[in-house]
Parts: C-alpha cells; structure tokens; sequence
C-alpha cells in the first residue's frame, strides 16, 4: 500500500496499528502471574523474572531506538512483533523456571524493538505532508488506542480461563495473542509505508551499514537529552509518571486486598478497576487536546494541572477506608497520565530531527523504566516502616510536585520554536 497523503489517514494507521500492538499484551497482562505459579514457581521467582525484563529495557531501550532510525521503521517493528509472538507460545509451554526466563527474554527484546518506531514513522509522516501540522490530536488518539487496547485485552484476557475452564486454561491468551500478532505482523507489512532513500549492495551490506550507524545516533539522541532543557524537562516528568505508575502496580493489589476483605476478593476487584483505569487512560489521552486549549494553547499549564490531578488521586488511594474512594483515585491517577504522555511527546518531537526520533522516543520509554524502578525499589522499604498510606502519600508528592518542572516546558509545541542546527534542534 502507497504511503498515506492526508494527516487523518495516517493517523487512522497509527491508531490501528498502535490497537492491534497493544491487544495481545492486554490479553496476558491479567494472567501471567497465574500461569507462573501454576507452575510450580514462587513469587520470589516471579519476581527475578521481572527484574530481568525491566534490565533488558534498560539496556537495550536506546541502541533499538537507533536501530529503528538507522534501518527503517517497518524491519524493526516487524522483529519485535516475531519476537512477542515467540514469547507468547514459549509462556503458553513453559513448565520451568528457565522456559519462563527464555519467554522473558524475548518478551524483553520485542518491548525494546517496537517501543518507538510506529510513533516515529507517524510523526515523520505527517511533517511530510504537512511541515506545520499540529502532531498532538494524533499522538492523543495514540494514546487512546494504546490503552484502549489494552483495556479490551484485559477484559477478555481474565474472563477466557474461567469460561473454557480446564488444567491448561489459563494458556489460551498467550495462544490468542500470539494469534493477534500474526494480524499485526500482516497489518506492518500493508500500512507501515516508508519513503526511504535506496541503498546500494545487498541487503546483508545494508544492515551492516545501519549497524554501524547506530553508535552516532544513539549519540546525537543522547547528546540533545543533556544538552536540550525542554527535552531533559520532559524525560524527567516521563520519570516522574513511572514512580507514580509503579506505585499503583505495587501498591494497588494490596490495597484492593485490604479493602475488598481477602486477596482473592481483591485480585478480582484489582483486575476489573485494571482494565477500567486503561480505558480511562485512553479518555484522558483524546482529551489532552481539549484540555490544552481550554488552557489557551499552553501546554505547560496542561501538564501541570495534570501533575497536580496524579498526585491528588495517588493521595485519595491513602485515604478513607472505601473502596468506591479508592478506585476513583487509582482510575483518576491514569487519566492523568494517559492525558499528559501525549502532550509529552509533542513537545519531545519539537526538539528532534528524524534522523533520531525513534531514538528520541526510545529516551522516554528508558525514562519511564527508570522511574519505575526507583519507584520499585523505594516504595517497599518505606510501606515497611511507615505504613501502606505512607507510601501511597509519598509518591503523591513526588508527582504534584512534578507541576513545578511542567513550567519550564515551552507554552506550545508548535515547530516553530526550535531550529534545526547540525542535525538536532536546539533552542527555546
């Protein structure tokens, strides 16, 4: 298929790609720790294995990002959907510890590979068609996919065990998405168009030439991070949403458990209001735009209402002792976030070139796996010594006072506030 010749078009591809991306996770997501321990391994276990996947994302999350810019786009997101499909297929088999930590491995490296280039090529599709267009509507129904997929996933993730029943039950969304992700591999192939220069020889000299490349321009990507303050503005408040997001994660089963009256009460309520806060994050993302302009097109003034909101709602989670205050907070904590990402990310791709912008969005994902091990690794220790409230009222501190950072964002994102010098855009 020809590349698309209108804004709506591509984003009609960008939000369908980005649904059928995050579908099959949401099928897993409710059932993977069921499946781990049914068997035969611990939590303790289970919980290596997520600190392996958490390590393989932060070592590998810029080098595929340069990767991305460095080959193309579509190869790219072709090899982490393989990658997701195979991790799925060796999750539904696995029966020891060391088949599990195969499945997260390459679970690992598929999150790596696609975590940036459908955005990229979305946001270089549209400067091309329209040098001037305004990227936030489409990165807002992004978003909206995005949680939207993974909502539905979930939904039909935890209710397939109980419906087919049986030993092996709790296989079948691994198999369902490994299904998914045959749909999505075919779905890259015909829309994921890209108008990249040829290369000459052959395509083994053409990897190893994009190969070579990526050292530089995971360089560049990582110079401007340092050196560019609306981008260090905006990697520091992606940080901020990974503490707040871990902290829910962490935190939220626990006090569902709590309140519900036993842990299998409250893993049931845990997972309905789950599903409900993704779909309220993809509400939140459509309405960033509106927000925004409610706000007379300040983006900083947005952001910031909604660092004061995530950590109002973190703050409700510490509060009375009633479940239907509590998963309004939990839900209202995702709205904020799945609102402010979009806003993020235009002003992200305000300060870069293509050249390295699936790098540059790669820098995000590496930034919100980094809040979200700060926040796995500080929370505990003080829920420990101060209580359950503590925690949750600590994290909503940190991230109200992310308000603070959101007004040394630019007002806008228009791009026509950076200039492009020596291949990255610099200026405020």
């Amino acid at each position: 298929m020809s590349a698309p010749q209108t804004v709506a078009a591509a984003t009609r591809r960008l939000v369908g790609l980005t649904a059928l991306r995050w579908l099959p996770v949401g099928l897993t997501a409710p059932i993977t720790v069921l499946l781990a321990q049914s068997r035969g391994l611990t939590l303790a276990e289970i919980g290596v294995l997520l600190t392996v996947h958490g390590a393989v994302v932060l070592l590998l999350e810029l080098p595929t990002g340069g990767l991305a810019d460095a080959l193309g786009r579509r190869p790219v997101v072709v090899a982490g959907a393989v990658l997701h499909l195979l991790s799925c297929l060796v999750h539904a088999t696995a029966s020891t510890f060391a088949g599990f930590l195969v499945g997260v491995l390459l679970l690992g490296l598929g999150r790596v590979l696609d975590s940036g280039p459908v955005e990229a090529w979305y946001v270089d599709t549209v400067h091309r068609i329209d040098p001037g267009a305004d990227v936030a509507p489409g990165l807002a129904r992004h978003s909206a996919a995005d949680g939207g997929g993974l909502a539905v996933g979930a939904v039909v993730g935890g209710l397939l065990p109980g419906l087919l029943g049986g030993g092996g039950a709790l296989a079948v969304p691994y198999l369902a998405a490994a299904v998914l992700d045959l749909v999505l591999i075919a779905a890259v192939l015909r829309l994921l168009s890209e108008e990249r220069p040829p290369r000459e020889g052959s395509a083994r000299a053409a990897l190893a030439d994009g190969l070579r490349a990526v050292p530089a321009t995971v360089g560049g990507a990582v110079r401007l991070s340092l050196t560019d303050r609306p981008m260090r503005v905006v990697l520091l408040l992606t940080a901020v949403g990974g503490v707040g997001l871990a902290a829910c994660e962490l935190l939220g089963p626990v006090r569902f458990g709590e309140l519900a009256g036993d842990r299998d009460d409250g893993a049931a309520v845990y997972g309905v209001v789950l599903a409900t806060s993704f779909a309220a994050a993809a509400v939140g993302a459509m309405a960033a735009p509106a927000l925004r302009r409610v706000l007379r097109g300040s983006t900083r003034a947005a952001c910031a209402v909604l660092a004061v909101l995530g950590g109002a709602s973190l703050a409700a989670l510490a509060g009375p002792d009633l479940l239907a205050v509590a998963a309004t907070g939990f839900v209202l904590h995702y709205v904020a976030h799945g609102s402010a990402w979009p806003l993020l990310s235009a002003v992200l791709h305000t300060r870069v070139t293509a050249a390295h912008r699936a790098t540059a969005v790669s820098a995000m994902s590496l930034a919100m796996a980094l809040g979200g091990i700060l926040g796995n690794l500080v929370v505990p220790p003080l829920v420990g010594s101060a209580g359950l409230g503590a925690g949750f009222l600590a994290v909503a501190g940190v991230v109200a006072l992310g308000a603070v950072a959101c007004l040394r964002l630019p007002r806008t994102t228009a791009r026509d506030t950076a200039v492009a010098v020596d291949g990255a855009l610099v200026g405020y």
